[in-house]
């Protein structure tokens, strides 16, 4: 381990766990992979030892032997475990969304304030370089009436994810709306409200936001449509004309590198604020919360 370097304990060894947090963990010159857990021991050990890590046999024995976790497992499990993390004074990485519900994402907010660690939600777009540079020059510019964002994929139809219990049962809603509702936020202003939320039987939401600002914006949002590649479109207008922002193939582990590169830097310094903490992630919650209010599906 590097002079520095935190100790991260990845807790989770399923198809995003493989492929963005155990190298970028284990790559990033901030961090090392120490320790790996999952409900699967031999997942486990395949994933710690192809990433010179350590699989342990508990939460309790990954929590004794790290500095940060970073959580890659469905939003209920997280939003306990993550609590616990808090608890013993350890930083975290957290998926989207935070928690299963409202309640649980209030009280992992709670748990990473009162203890004062680092905490960062993967809301991978954020992260990119070509996201941060399309959300400065919007920002810059100003002047914008509305916006929209279309996520429109077919992951629960085929592919790494369609064996995903959770996204089988949260919905387009929880997995991919934290993801256009942030943009949408960092482009726009704060969302305050949603205005109205509608989602068909076959899990096609629609959503409309009102903005701090006094702009709107629409998200389309779908997991069970037959489209590939993926459709990930944000777009904005008004006095300066229409920008749009996409997703570029295969930049998620850049992204994560550049998480990281925050995650390790607010440690070091001592820094719990990010535009991208457990603070946000609680705000996404509430914004899924009265989606769900108003589309008649409750929790």
């Amino acid at each position: 381990m590097g002079q520095g370097q935190l100790r991260a304990g990845l807790v989770g060894a399923g198809p995003w766990a493989k492929t963005v947090h155990a190298p970028g963990l284990a790559d990033h010159p901030g961090t090392t992979l120490s320790a790996v857990w999952a409900r699967r021991p031999e997942a486990a050990a395949e994933l710690a030892e192809a990433h010179g890590a350590e699989a342990v046999g508990s939460f309790e024995e990954l929590l004794d032997q790290v500095d940060a976790v970073a959580f890659a497992v469905p939003p209920a499990v997280q939003a306990e475990l993550a609590v616990k993390a808090a608890e013993a004074g350890k930083h975290v990485i957290l998926e989207k969304p935070i928690a299963a519900d409202l309640d649980g994402a209030r009280r992992l907010a709670d748990a990473v304030g009162a203890a004062g660690v680092v905490s960062l939600v993967v809301l991978i777009l954020r992260y990119s370089p070509m996201t941060r540079d399309w959300l400065d020059g919007i920002k810059e510019a100003g002047g914008w009436r509305g916006g929209g964002a279309r996520w429109l994929s077919g992951a629960l139809l085929g592919g790494q994810y369609q064996d995903s219990a959770w996204r089988h049962d949260s919905g387009a809603l929880a997995d991919i709306g934290p993801h256009a509702f942030d943009l949408l936020d960092a482009a726009l202003g704060e969302i305050t409200d949603v205005l109205a939320a509608h989602r068909s039987d076959d899990d096609l939401w629609q959503c409309l936001f009102a903005h701090a600002g006094g702009a709107t914006s629409t998200a389309t949002l779908s997991l069970r449509l037959p489209i590939q590649p993926t459709v990930v479109e944000v777009a904005v207008y008004g006095e300066h004309g229409y920008r749009t922002l996409g997703r570029k193939p295969g930049s998620a582990g850049e992204s994560y590198t550049a998480l990281l590169d925050d995650f390790a830097a607010m440690a070091a310094s001592g820094t719990t604020s990010h535009p991208c903490d457990v603070g946000r992630g609680l705000h996404l919650q509430k914004l899924i919360e009265r989606a769900r209010e108003l589309a008649g599906h409750g929790k």
